[in-house]
Formats: structure tokens, sequence, C-alpha cells
């Protein structure tokens, strides 16, 4: 943020950073039959501990960072001596510096949404208040996330919370939102009921004590002083807009059809959590409904702000912000959101990388490839992967992948049946030995193809040994594939692709939304440092 956004330049903040919920979260991918298959990577892992980083962190990037204001460091300060050095207040150590961040780029006029969970909220409600200031605190947000919720030694945890502060509480924007009536509301004051079934509700038309006086006058055989005159009741009339009480006097109808609903409350039991049915469910852990983003970044922005979502996962922040006509932000710390989102857009919106938005931090040219692979193998593996929109391979421990990198399928045979490809990355020294484990994997796993990634330019020998591994022929298509092939990095950044037939994307596909193109704004990924010329 501090390198990309300038200060004061974002409308509208939304983040659901880790809860701190000691949990590893993982990515659900799709089997050969469509179906979702048990979790095969880990997204990231919401676990914390006191460690010498944190440490260090605490001293210098909160208590001696200028950066820091001093109520902030008295918080954090009073945190540790209550807390203790503890997992909670590692967590609390790495959210501190980023709100005050999120506060530099924050328009007068602009809001952020921290979306938390009862385990930490009422610690990031102190921390938020030293931040942004207690006056500019709006509203503790209550989400009903699931209907249900089995503990065994406990109420059951069905909610989570979101904390809504302004920048400047008297600058702020706010579009007045409305929730559906619940049954009991409808059914206490919408009692009466048309020919054609339609349910209204009446209102009193004298105006009888009313400081602002009114309209004398014989109405229906009544008279009184009425709130309106005597044109507009006769086209009240007209439209079948009084309703006459048993004495005759006459009242105003309101039907129910025509009502926004109920002006917003804090407590939020209207939008469902994306269940295993759901069309916008994408398999990533703690993917929140699309709607919730939606409400949000209605009631607190306008078309063409800018909405930032500085730990965006599967991109529902983004996804929101680009149906409702907003520029957008998005940061993550792994190539594994970053494709996913990517392959949101795509499914989505039609949006394509560079064409409509830009990327900072993924490599560009082999350079920046070889830095994150330096600096990170399985980061590197998992952004090389996302180039072929693959599917990854756990690794439940280091060096177990039984040489398979990633997964692709496609339909092919007289069956029409899925055909597996097995993936391979090297970000190292390369050499024929190597393209021939793949060939073994490729007999073992029975793939119809194996396709080789390597940083460095493959051999003259890796390629002989590829091409001994024969050929694929595809019934569907007509046409041989090589079975074994060969692209480096720089191949595929060229756009030298592997030879293959069509195939499904491993990510689920977003729910398709169309709109109008407008200007969009950046994703980020902060995970890679930059090399020269990247």
């Amino acid at each position: 943020m501090r390198e990309h956004v300038a200060d004061e330049s974002v409308d509208l903040i939304y983040l659901d950073p880790p809860f701190n919920s000691n949990a590893n979260y993982n990515v659900l991918f799709r089997e050969r039959s469509g179906e979702e298959s048990p979790a095969q990577i880990k997204a990231f892992t919401d676990t914390w501990e006191w460690t010498q980083e944190t440490e260090r962190a605490y001293e210098l990037d909160i208590i001696a960072s200028p950066r820091t204001p001093v109520e902030v460091k008295e918080m954090v300060a009073a945190f540790r001596q209550f807390v203790g050095r503890n997992a909670m207040m590692a967590y609390l150590v790495m959210m501190a510096p980023r709100l005050v961040e999120l506060r530099r780029v924050l328009k007068p006029t602009g809001s952020i949404y921290l979306h938390c969970d009862p385990t930490a909220s009422h610690y990031l409600k102190l921390l938020m208040d030293s931040v942004f200031g207690v006056k500019n605190f709006k509203n503790e947000i209550v989400w009903k996330r699931t209907s249900a919720h089995s503990d065994s030694k406990a109420l059951g945890r069905t909610h989570d919370i979101i904390l809504l502060y302004a920048q400047d509480r008297s600058k702020f924007s706010w579009n007045i939102q409305y929730q559906p009536y619940d049954q009991d509301y409808i059914k206490s004051h919408y009692r009466h009921k048309t020919e054609k079934g339609r349910l209204y509700r009446t209102d009193n038309l004298t105006a009888t004590g009313l400081s602002g006086g009114g309209y004398e006058y014989e109405w229906n055989g009544v008279t009184r002083v009425w709130r309106a005159p005597r044109r507009t009741m006769e086209r009240w009339q007209r439209e079948g807009r009084i309703h006459y009480t048993r004495n005759g006097i006459a009242e105003y109808v309101r039907y129910l059809d025509e009502m926004p609903g109920m002006r917003l409350q804090d407590v939020w039991t209207d939008l469902p959590p994306i269940n295993s049915q759901a069309k916008e469910r994408l398999g990533y852990p703690t993917q929140k409904p699309q709607a919730l983003l939606e409400r949000i970044i209605q009631a607190s922005s306008k078309e063409g702000d800018v909405v930032l979502d500085p730990f965006c996962g599967c991109g529902s922040a983004v996804a929101a912000a680009e149906k409702l006509g907003r520029r957008w932000i998005g940061i993550d710390v792994t190539h594994l959101a970053v494709a996913l989102i990517k392959n949101r857009l795509k499914t989505a919106f039609s949006l394509e990388p560079r064409l409509h938005y830009q990327v900072v931090g993924e490599p560009l040219d082999v350079g920046s490839a070889r830095a994150l692979w330096e600096m990170d193998p399985y980061q590197f593996q998992f952004w090389a992967i996302s180039l072929l929109e693959a599917q990854p391979r756990e690794r439940r421990k280091r060096g177990a992948d039984r040489g398979i990198d990633g997964l692709l399928y496609f339909i092919d045979g007289p069956r029409r049946s899925p055909q597996k490809v097995v993936v391979q990355v090297k970000g190292g020294r390369v050499s024929s030995p190597h393209v021939r484990d793949l060939r073994g994997v490729v007999e073992r796993e029975k793939a119809a193809l194996g396709l080789f990634i390597t940083l460095e330019e493959p051999t003259r020998e890796m390629r002989r040994e590829a091409s001994g591994g024969g050929l694929f022929h595809s019934v569907l298509w007509n046409r041989d594939y090589p079975k074994i092939q060969i692209r480096s990095i720089a191949d595929l950044l060229e756009g030298r692709g592997f030879e293959m037939p069509p195939r499904p994307s491993a990510y689920q596909p977003a729910q398709r939304v169309h709109r109008s193109l407008g200007e969009q704004g950046m994703m980020m990924e902060a995970a890679m440092p930059y090399a020269d010329g990247a």
C-alpha cells in the first residue's frame, strides 16, 4: 500500500482478515466428475504465535515507528500488559500497523468495514478506536452467518461481527439501504388485502393536532381537517389510494409491494452464507456471499468510487465492486488466491489481466519469476501452475508430491471420459532425468499427458527424452498430441503454451454477470519482490 496507494485515495475499505481462529484453511477443487473433492491445497494458516519476529515487529513497526500515532502505541502497549505475549497479542501486532496504513489511504468521506468474529472483535474494536477515533465509530453489525452450530460446551456460535468506522463522522458518505420486512411485521402491519391479493396498510389522513395545520372540508360525508387538499384527495381516490373505515373516515393506502422495506438495521439475518449448492461457491475457505459485499458497497460508496480489500482472498469484494460499477484494488499475499480471482473476473465479467486491469507483484518476465522462486519455491510453483489454470496438488509434507505439482483434466475418448494431465514445475537446475521421472509418473498415473514447466531453458537431451514419450491420440479432436511436453517460463510468458485438447478450468466458475465495462482498478499481490526489469 505504501508504494502503490496514495494518501486519501480510497472511498471504501472492506477487510476480512484472518480471525485468529487457530485453524488451517484449504481450497477445494473439482474432481473429474465435477463434484468437489476433499481439501487439496492449503490456502492459508490462521494460526498465530509470539516469536522473536513478532517482538521485533512490536518494537520497530509500532512502538518505535514515527508512522504510528501515539494513541495506537499506548493501546498496543496496554494490550501487551493485559493480554501478554501470546497468540492473540501476535495477531494484534500484525493488525495494528495495517490499520494505521488503511487510515492513511482512506478519504475524509470514506468508511471502513472490519469483518471479524467474537474471538477478537472486542480487542479489534479498541484498536480501531485508537486508530480512527472513538467519535468515528458508527456501528457494530451482527451478521448471522449460519442457522445453527453445534458447540458442545457453549451456545452455538452463529454470527460474525462487522465494525463500521468513518474516517470523519461529519463527512462520511452514506446511502440509505433497506432490508426486507420480516414476516411478523408484515402480519401485524399489513393486515388488509385487495381483491387481487395485494397486501396493504392504512395511515391516518386527518390533520387535527398537527403543528402545520391542514385543510378543512367535507369528504365522503365527513367533515375533518385533512392532511391533503381536496384536489389531492380526488387523485388518490382515482388511484385507489383511499380506504374507508366503518365510520366513513378516509385513510391512505400503502401497498406492501411498493415499499422499499425496513431501513437497514445493525443485525443482518437476511443474507445467508454460501452453501454447497450456491452458484457463486468457489470452494475458497471463508468465502463471503457477494450479496453481503454488495450491501456494504451500496451503503458507503457510489459508482466510480474506489473500493479496497487488503485481504481479498477469492475476491468477493472485488467482484461485487466490479458488478456495481466501482473501481477496485485487491491485495493478497498468495498466488493461489490471485489465480482464483483472475479466473473469477474472467468467467464472471470477461476481464483479462493487462487488458482490463493490472496485477502488481506477479512475475512479468523470467527475472521476476526467478526472484519469486528464490524467495518462496512454493509460491513460485502456485504461480507457474496458475498460468495453465491447473489444480495445485497438496504437499502433505515436504517433498511428498509423488511427482505431481498440478493436475488438469479434459474430456476425450470414445466414451467422452475424463483424461488426466500431470504437471510438474522445476525452478532450479534441470536435466534429462527429470523428464524421465515425469514419463514414469505419467505411466503410473495412467495420464494422457505430462507437462513439464521449467524456469531454466530445457537442454537438448531433455527435449530428446520428451520426444521419446510418444503421442496421445485425441478421438474427439482427431489429432495427435506429444505425450510429454516441456515449456520454459519464458515460453509461457510469451504465449507459447502446451499442446492439448480444450479443457475446463480447475477452479469453480464464478456466476456470470452482465455489465458494461468501465475503467478498472488494479489487483495487487504483495508476496513478490521486484527483480531488475520487473
